[in-house]
């Protein structure tokens, strides 16, 4: 009984050595940055969504506004939130990738609304409307430092899993690579509205042609 305790005691030292050495441990902190850094871009993505309803109803207070330019952030709002982030989509690609590409419409949708607005005096004068700008200025910066978090939380996780011989152990325990985003949508993502105020504004009357 003693020697089968001793050697069920050898075996249980090995197997953590082992784990320890093929990177388990290692798998889980990066699994949990990698899920916390995604949590982070949602919580933005979701602060950015809650300022749109207010810009817009802002935005039709202005006469002969772009009508087109104002249903293009509604729909891709619309598109944006429908889609439900769970933290398991971080695992599957093809959803994940459906999921930046409505994120990214919604920022391109938002930044042609804050340009068009520079042809309205009336608006560039609301000082709600400024408010909501700034807001959604600091939103997307933060939305930009959030990405790139959960990228690098990425990359250190995938690195681990491709490495060897850590990639026997995520071979073992079904560790599969994560997605990111890809380098197209990143460059449609990644800037946040661009909107030069000093710029002199063009008749409203052309805006709306």
């Amino acid at each position: 009984m003693k020697l089968l305790r001793a050697w069920v005691g050898l075996w249980a030292m090995a197997s953590v050595l082992l784990l320890s050495g093929c990177g388990y441990n290692d798998f889980q902190r990066l699994d949990e940055q990698v899920k916390s850094g995604w949590a982070e871009v949602l919580n933005q993505y979701q602060r950015r969504a809650d300022l749109v309803p207010n810009l817009v109803a802002t935005v039709k207070g202005e006469a002969n506004f772009e009508q087109e330019t104002l249903t293009k952030v509604i729909e891709a709002r619309a598109r944006a939130t429908s889609i439900q982030a769970t933290p398991e989509l971080i695992n599957n690609p093809e959803a994940f990738q459906k999921f930046q590409a409505a994120q990214g419409e919604l920022s391109g949708a938002l930044s042609r609304l804050l340009v068009v607005s520079e042809n309205y005096p009336n608006l560039k004068a609301n000082q709600g409307f400024q408010d909501l700008r700034v807001q959604l200025e600091g939103t997307e910066n933060r939305i930009t430092v959030a990405r790139n978090r959960y990228i690098k939380a990425v990359q250190d996780y995938n690195v681990l899993a491709r490495s060897f011989p850590s990639n026997l152990t995520a071979m073992v325990f079904g560790y599969e690579v994560k997605p990111g985003f890809t380098v197209s949508n990143e460059a449609a993502i990644s800037a946040p509205p661009a909107v030069n105020f000093d710029k002199p504004a063009a008749p409203a009357a052309a805006a709306s042609k």
